[in-house]
């Protein structure tokens, strides 16, 4: 008899017969002023978000945002440097927003950012506007942005069209304290979720998918110790279910549904989610798997409902064997059974890698959070593997998967930079570069084949048996297309590269002397940055 340990009893979900949201009305919180000194209103109209990070980080601590900037520091520790090359955080959770059915988003930024934020989800394949409150000097030093958000709000708050509204606050408005605080809990029975994603508090957009799917998370807690809530579409599972953490592809939950079922559990929902009520199945489990181990935010959440967490993933045939004995034991499976479900997908996982084989040396970076479990994959199917580069921090629950590759001989570097990761693939000289866009570019100018992991990598299975067979195919093409590359390098010989890129029918005016110029007006700038720092 499976049970949840005795924590977890006094946090059950109940759900309501009709299956409709009981709305609690809220006590509007007092309003504060908040009013900025001279030297923050310079920082966010002088230096906007073209200010550096450390002036802008200062500017909201004085603006009353230490708070929430000393929690993003603890949950999203930085280091060995201080923020790897990628997109703008915000991206991230303005991606949950977007893929969650009766959610709208309002970003609050400067319109620069705004534009390519929105431009970006659209690339992504959103389907939906994405609100923007614009400012100017005046209403974003008097306190006239906030409430004019306020009243954005208000307007659009209509309970036929939407479940929440997510307004996230980005650099400036950040910076100069907007407070989304006050903005009331509730409207017309649309929830309103502020969460503010600065550039210069949060390292990567896979961190800011954690930051909205963890503030969502508390607010159902909330709604759920208040009263009953709505039940999932497809109704409460008759088993015992396992939440997972982290965004996947979408036949992976499917399998690790699958690979549950002899033990008696069921996959419960993936955080982030897809609608709001999933946020309340999600939190009605006894265990959470971060499959991606950086979700702090989120864990925080089911750890404070009494929930335990696993981490790793049942990728490979190793990782598959350890994640069903870990989640076994949490929710206090019998041994017989772990072992039919062991038994009943580790033959199939051995038997598609070894149809599957890589031959080669690979080596692999990204941002999404996946790299370690693609890594581990690799590895079983062939590949040697020396070098693993990610954006994402080093976490209690990645600890596993570190383990295991350290004992094959792998370097990982957590946070890595982009210079990290260029210094491996020159270095290392691999058959294949698994990594992001400028990884890619710089292996292909020097001949090594080359993949960009988050279309062509983490957007395929990992999981199961499914998983197994995923990568050969594509790291196979892709190594045996090293002739073309020596083809194609060899044509483009003599072209010239960065400065000197193209053809030229005389020598390039490089002009060194302006170069000199410009470089001396950029180390004057850091100097006075870091001073700035400093004060």
């Amino acid at each position: 008899m499976m049970t949840h340990e005795a924590g977890t009893q006094g946090y059950e979900v109940g759900y309501d017969d009709a299956g409709q949201v009981q709305i609690i009305e809220g006590v509007a919180r007092e309003e504060t002023s908040e009013t900025l000194d001279s030297s923050t209103q310079a920082t966010a109209l002088e230096g906007g978000c073209t200010a550096s990070a450390g002036s802008m980080e200062a500017a909201a601590r004085a603006a009353g945002k230490s708070d929430i900037l000393d929690q993003y520091a603890k949950d999203y520790p930085q280091g060995p440097h201080d923020q790897p090359q990628s997109m703008c955080p915000a991206f991230g959770s303005l991606r949950v927003g977007l893929r969650m059915k009766r959610v709208a988003t309002v970003l609050s930024g400067s319109a620069c950012c705004v534009y390519g934020l929105t431009f970006v989800s659209h690339f992504y394949g959103a389907r939906r506007s994405v609100g923007y409150v614009p400012f100017n000097s005046e209403t974003l030093v008097t306190g006239k942005l906030f409430e004019d958000i306020r009243e954005s709000v208000h307007d659009m708050a209509d309970p036929d069209r939407y479940d929440a509204i997510v307004v996230t606050n980005l650099c400036v408005p950040t910076a100069s304290g907007v407070p989304l605080r006050l903005l009331p809990t509730e409207i017309n029975g649309v929830r309103i979720v502020g969460i503010d994603v600065p550039g210069f508090g949060i390292p990567t957009h896979a961190e800011a998918k954690d930051v909205l799917a963890g503030a969502m998370l508390a607010y159902a807690r909330e709604e759920i110790a208040a009263g009953p809530v709505q039940a999932p579409v497809g109704g409460k599972s008759d088993r015992p279910a396992v939440a997972l953490m982290g965004e996947m592809f979408p036949a992976d939950p499917m399998m690790i549904g699958a690979m549950l079922a002899p033990m008696g559990l069921a996959a419960g929902p993936v955080v982030p989610t897809r609608e709001w009520r999933e946020l309340y199945a999600a939190l009605d489990c006894g265990v959470a798997a971060a499959i991606h181990p950086f979700y702090t935010s989120a864990i925080r959440e089911f750890q404070g409902a009494g929930r335990k967490i696993v981490g790793s993933a049942p990728v490979g045939h190793d990782g598959t064997a350890d994640w069903l004995a870990a989640i076994g034991e949490a929710y206090n499976v019998k041994p017989d059974q772990v072992a039919a479900a062991q038994n009943a997908f580790l033959p199939a996982i051995k038997g598609a890698l070894a149809g599957a084989q890589i031959s080669g040396t690979v080596t692999l970076s990204g941002y999404e959070g996946s790299e370690l479990l693609v890594a581990r994959l690799l590895i079983e199917s062939g590949a040697d593997v020396p070098y693993v580069g990610t954006a994402c921090p080093k976490t209690e629950w990645s600890r596993p998967d570190a383990e295991w590759l350290a004992a094959k001989g792998v370097k990982v570097v957590y946070r890595a930079s982009l210079e990290d990761d260029l210094a491996a693939v020159d270095a290392i000289k691999p058959d294949l570069a698994i990594g992001t866009t400028p990884v890619v570019q710089h292996a292909k100018e020097h001949g090594i084949p080359s993949l960009y992991f988050t279309n062509l990598i983490s957007a395929r299975p990992l999981m199961g048996p499914a998983g197994a067979g995923s990568l050969a195919q594509v790291v196979n093409a892709a190594i045996a297309g090293k002739e073309k590359m020596d083809t194609m390098r060899a044509f483009f010989e003599g072209v010239g590269n960065e400065d000197t890129a193209g053809v030229w029918e005389g020598a390039p005016n490089l002009r060194p002397d302006f170069r000199a110029a410009h470089q001396k007006k950029l180390d004057k700038m850091a100097r006075a940055a870091k001073a700035q720092e400093m004060i």
